[in-house]
């Protein structure tokens, strides 16, 4: 099923009839998908319902806050990582409430900040009685129906909404291959890195390869090395890239001269440089770039031709990525240490070769072999839609409701979140949030800029009533 061509602002198909509760549906209860809740009861008309459909029936947690391991610690400091775009501290008055010593500087533990989240979004529903719903099902299909949504779940629920926000936040990882043949399934494969109870479970004297380099495979390493002193761990990617630590200096607020006119891939990297180096001659460190090239990040990207943006992937994305996605600096120091007691390797070149035929797989790296007793996949989220498991996108890319982005890194939509069908025209009341938006924003996957997104969208929500 296809949409018409949009004539009006697509918000405004979506009200409710007078008499009739507005209703919201939102799919994907992590931190995307419970900001855009907390943002709705916060703004949104007392006559408006908001459903949260997330399979594990709590809020808040998602991939990136569902670890139980302490030791992993967010990436980004307390003050930056209030849920509210307007009450910047919010974070931290939590942390006051709940006798957690917190400092603005600080980095909270991950699993704390999934409570802080559902604390938040349950208070907001204590104040607004009857407006928040979750219902513990996956969602399965979403079918436009005489101007509404009609949304099915794994469970057998059938319900209409008025508006359907699409808050999936990081799909799994991409499946791990060699020579384009999958790894099969067994024992020693781990496809989920965030099952903390399987991989705290190995051996410990086991050897342990971690595919990928990035936070995901950090966060794996310190549960493994941290559990067990007589385990080793092998981090393997094409880069061989860890990703920086965060300084414990404090860092200058800086104000760049963004570049006019017509923008390259290599113009940017070649601006990069030189603003690092101009800081550097002035004895600023190369983070207070990285940090001030924040906010107009989502612009830059913009103004790049899609041409230029396939240059930069290919080129620059993961060099920029490791400056930008930074270790907390306790975590970098354990690293380091671990590396230094020879318990941690990290290569270059990615997987050559498993070999499956004796009791331990022997995987090739380009310049070792490594008998292991399990290869975990760390690769991060596969982004492609059109290589999804998940059956709801499956089933809204049969319908033509949604499509790739030109880039394949996640919906195709407006850079406000409204989503664009296979024919690249509106889809009245049907949004997306966060990482979905990556294709069009890049910089779309932290709290800062998805608490912004489910403001946003909240508001525009809140104004078509």
């Amino acid at each position: 099923m296809t949409t018409t061509p949009r004539t009006t602002d697509p918000l405004c198909t979506t009200s409710a009839p007078a008499g009739r509760r507005r209703r919201i549906a939102i799919i994907g209860g992590g931190a995307s998908g419970t900001l855009t809740a907390l943002n709705l009861l916060r703004s949104g008309p007392e006559t408006a319902e908001v459903t949260v459909f997330e399979p594990s029936g709590r809020l808040g947690r998602g991939v990136a806050y569902s670890t139980t391991d302490a030791r992993h610690l967010l990436n980004v400091r307390a003050h930056d990582m209030s849920a509210l775009r307007d009450v910047p501290d919010d974070l931290l008055d939590w942390a006051a409430e709940t006798g957690r010593p917190v400092a603005p500087s600080d980095f909270v533990p991950r699993r704390d900040y999934a409570v802080y989240l559902q604390d938040r979004v349950a208070a907001a529903g204590a104040r607004h009685p009857g407006r928040l719903r979750v219902v513990a099902s996956a969602v399965t299909d979403v079918e436009p129906v005489d101007g509404r949504f009609l949304v099915a779940t794994a469970g057998g629920v059938e319900e209409e909404y008025d508006v359907v926000v699409l808050a999936y936040g990081n799909p799994a990882p991409r499946p791990l291959s060699v020579d384009g043949a999958e790894l099969p399934e067994a024992p020693w494969h781990l496809a989920n890195p965030w099952d903390v109870a399987r991989i705290a479970a190995l051996p410990d004297d086991a050897t342990v390869v971690l595919v990928g380099t990035g936070l995901t495979a950090i966060d794996t390493a310190i549960t493994l090395l941290g559990d067990a002193p007589g385990r080793r761990v092998v981090m393997v990617s094409r880069h061989g890239l860890l990703p920086e630590p965060h300084s414990d200096a404090p860092q200058p607020q800086l104000s760049l001269t963004i570049p006019e006119g017509p923008l390259t891939a290599d113009g940017l990297a070649r601006f990069f440089e030189d603003e690092v180096a101009d800081a550097r001659a002035r004895g600023i460190d190369w983070r207070a770039v990285v940090n001030a090239l924040r906010a107009p990040t989502q612009s830059l990207w913009q103004r790049l031709p899609e041409s230029e943006r396939i240059a930069f992937l290919a080129r620059y994305a993961r060099h920029w990525e490791v400056r930008r996605h930074r270790m907390a600096p306790q975590i970098a120091a354990l690293i380091d240490g671990y590396r230094r007691e020879g318990r941690l390797a990290v290569c270059a070149g990615g997987l050559v070769s498993v070999d499956t035929d004796g009791a331990r797989p022997v995987v090739e790296l380009a310049d070792a072999k490594v008998a292991a007793d399990a290869v975990v996949n760390c690769t991060g989220p596969l982004l492609d839609v059109t290589r999804t498991g998940n059956p709801l996108l499956r089933a809204l890319r049969r319908r033509g409701i949604i499509a790739p982005d030109p880039l394949r890194l996640g919906v195709l939509s407006t850079p406000e979140g409204e989503v664009l069908d296979a024919a690249g025209r509106h889809v009245p009341g049907l949004f997306t949030v966060g990482p979905p938006r990556k294709g069009v924003l890049f910089e779309t996957t932290a709290i800062p800029e998805i608490r912004v997104q489910a403001a946003e969208v909240a508001g525009r929500l809140v104004a078509a009533r």
